[in-house]
């Protein structure tokens, strides 16, 4: 238990009690208005010694009542309030806020204001400048999965409603609202299209022989449902190729996974709940002889470093989904996951790419070690074509794209144009995404996807698929 007394900083707020008068929703703005987010400490006196608070249930409801009800706009999966035990069997509540995406955050009451908007100085918290909210508000994200209509309306969510039914949280009949799955003009979001029970939506777990992508020997595809149940999905096979290995000894047995598994299921949750889908692109699991690799959409957010990154500040990309996945337990509080990712693997298990993030464990022992002694694998030279022909499974735009490129090597205005397209449709852009991360096509500048010189070419791979 942690009972050394705390000392406000530039993220720490330190409160003796919660009261009408203290300005609650002031200090949350300014963490959400800030680069690092931050936590508020309530039952903690002056000098940081923690005196807890008389009624810590009613507190805390009450905290969450005012900071969803009171600020602007919604910070929903941006915050947690918890209790935290001190000496003596005090009780405290910390309340963790997030850095918001969506700034300048404001006092519902006074909008974008001096009145309404602060930012945290050192470990006081200031008025926001007029012409720092005017620039905020210029640069507000535009493209979140909560404010892009769903391109389907007529969407149902049974499978949400037992999952909430399962949690003895019902869902009731203003839940769309409630779970923020709506537009500002009351349309399902691409979030609820995420969340229903059908959607074009899939997430695949391939498994390959070696070390690459040659020898694939296993695809599986988990989608077209609820993400919840994509996600359970993904975790339970995951589960069961995370086998164990026994060492008996004199005095014990010792049993060792492939993979730790707190670390994998933190991966696989991130990867799902702070993947970009505005991209239409899933996230994607790969076992490899040697390790697991886990690629999803999802580059580092703007402004925020790879030191911060691993410092620990938070900037959740789709906080609709954040909230939802803590509803059924499926996530604990903000921040908690890259800790127990990094205790078991390290930062450098993380490769960050303009566009992609990537997480690689690499395996306790080879991952075909059990598969190996129950048979022999003959070493012999395989053809090409023969697991590449069942490497991916094509749509009809994949075909177009590959055929398009047989010939010669294309940019993105001339590929578009061989498709007959006038501009990049949502096909298109998960067709590009799908083929690059198969490795059946490739950029002619692997290292700036964004270059306005950048062309895309088949790869021997894509050539032996296509003969």
């Amino acid at each position: 238990m942690r009972t050394e007394p705390l000392r406000e900083n530039h993220r720490i707020e330190l409160k003796v009690e919660l009261t009408p008068e203290l300005d609650l929703e002031k200090e949350v703005v300014a963490f959400l208005n800030s680069h690092e987010g931050g936590f508020i400490y309530i039952g903690v006196d002056k000098n940081g010694q923690r005196i807890g608070v008389a009624d810590v249930d009613g507190d805390m409801l009450k905290v969450k009542d005012r900071i969803k009800n009171n600020i602007s706009p919604s910070v929903m999966g941006l915050f947690d309030v918890l209790e935290e035990e001190g000496p003596s069997g005090v009780f405290c509540i910390k309340v963790i806020v997030a850095s918001g995406s969506e700034k300048p955050y404001a006092k519902k009451k006074y909008g974008l204001s001096e009145k309404g908007c602060f930012v945290r100085v050192g470990s006081a918290v200031e008025p926001m400048p007029i012409a720092m909210i005017e620039r905020l508000f210029a640069n507000r994200t535009r493209n979140s999965i909560g404010k892009i209509k769903a391109h389907r309306q007529t969407l149902s969510f049974e499978q949400l409603r037992i999952y909430y039914e399962e949690k003895r949280k019902p869902l009731g009949r203003q839940f769309k609202t409630n779970l923020e799955l709506t537009t500002q003009n009351g349309a399902l979001n691409y979030a609820a299209y995420l969340l229903a029970d059908e959607n074009g939506m899939s997430i695949k777990v391939a498994k390959y022989q070696g070390k690459n992508r040659v020898h694939l020997i296993e695809s599986n595809e988990y989608g077209y449902c609820s993400l919840i149940k994509a996600t359970k999905a993904v975790l339970d096979k995951l589960e069961l190729e995370n086998k164990t290995a026994s060492t008996i000894t004199p005095k014990e047995r010792i049993d060792v996974r492939l993979w730790s598994p707190v670390a994998l299921r933190e991966a696989v949750i991130n990867a799902i709940v702070h993947n970009d889908y505005s991209r239409e692109a899933p996230p994607k699991f790969e076992i490899f002889a040697d390790r697991i690799e886990i690629t999803s959409a999802c580059a580092l957010p703007e402004g925020l470093t790879p030191s911060e990154f691993f410092e620990g500040y938070s900037i959740p990309r789709n906080k609709e989904l954040m909230r939802i996945f803590k509803d059924l337990e499926m996530v604990e509080h903000l921040g908690s996951g890259l800790p127990r990712i990094t205790e078991f693997y390290g930062p450098e298990c993380f490769h960050f790419t303009e566009n992609f993030l990537r997480i690689t464990f690499a395996a306790s022992r080879p991952v075909h070690e059990m598969e190996a002694a129950e048979q022999v694998i003959p070493q012999v030279e395989a053809p090409v074509e023969a697991p590449v022909e069942a490497s991916v499974a094509l749509t009809e735009t994949d075909k177009k794209i590959l055929a398009a490129l047989v010939k010669k090597t294309l940019g993105r205005s001339l590929l578009l144009s061989a498709l007959d397209y006038n501009q990049p449709t949502g096909n298109y852009k998960a067709s590009m995404v799908k083929l690059l991360q198969a490795g059946l096509i490739e950029y002619t500048i692997p290292g700036k996807p964004n270059s306005r010189l950048q062309q895309y070419r088949l790869t021997d791979q894509g050539k032996a698929l296509l003969q």
